[in-house]
């Protein structure tokens, strides 16, 4: 009997597991639809697909969730949460950035939690587990590699200051390769969001520091807030 219950558990489990592995897997196809549904060119065509988006985004967050193991699960409700906090700070307070419209659209917090969810697991897979220490060495050179490259390339100094500030924070973290899926996860949103124009970056920061758009270091403040997550959900634990 209890054979049989361990039995039932662990099929549970990889069966969740699998689920969280499938909808990270399918992330970047969703970023795609999702994110062009709101673009500019969506709207002139067609019609305001802000609607559409935010239901899409909601529904993928909620069977995501509902895939996702216990911990996980704390990170993604208190990540909706702190996102809107951040886009509070960052879009509305500092004006980094804006979105195609005034408000802040209802699937961002709720896609910042989809991103977080899907660099998460992606560090999970057998890949990653197997070859932890020289993909920190990749991960590593790549971004020096694409900090550097967008600081000269397009001037973007922003980048340059917050790239330093992302593998300050790396270090301190023991360059733990969960932020470096994050962070892929974030630099490809990014893309694709500004790409459809559904925000943009404003060209000089504050007015005095010299931003592409988007800025590839602004994947430091994505990892900072990662790190007050973890800390959040951590005394949830303890509590």
């Amino acid at each position: 009997m209890n054979w049989f219950l361990n039995v039932s558990l662990f099929n549970s489990h990889q069966q969740k597991k699998d689920s969280a592995f499938f909808y990270a897997y399918f992330f970047p196809f969703f970023t795609v639809l999702a994110l062009w549904i709101d673009s500019v060119y969506f709207y002139n065509t067609y019609f305001d697909g802000r609607i559409l988006t935010n239901l899409l985004a909601i529904t993928y967050f909620c069977l995501f969730f509902n895939s996702a193991q216990s911990y996980l699960r704390k990170l993604m409700f208190c990540m909706v949460f702190l996102s809107y906090i951040g886009e509070l700070i960052f879009c509305k307070l500092l004006g980094m950035y804006a979105y195609r419209t005034q408000d802040i659209p209802l699937y961002v917090p709720f896609g910042h939690a989809i991103v977080y969810a899907s660099g998460f697991v992606f560090v999970e897979n057998s890949f990653c587990v197997r070859n932890t220490l020289g993909l920190k060495k990749f991960f590593f050179i790549s971004f020096t590699i694409l900090f550097l490259g967008v600081g000269i390339v397009l001037d973007d100094w922003f980048s340059l200051i917050f790239g330093v500030l992302f593998f300050v924070l790396m270090k301190r973290k023991k360059w733990q390769n969960v932020y470096y899926t994050i962070a892929l996860c974030v630099i490809f949103i990014e893309l694709v969001g500004t790409y459809f124009k559904c925000w943009a970056w404003v060209p000089k920061t504050f007015d005095v520091i010299p931003a592409a758009n988007p800025p590839m270091g602004a994947v430091f403040f994505y990892a900072g807030g990662d790190v007050i997550l973890a800390k959040i959900v951590s005394y949830w634990k303890e509590n």
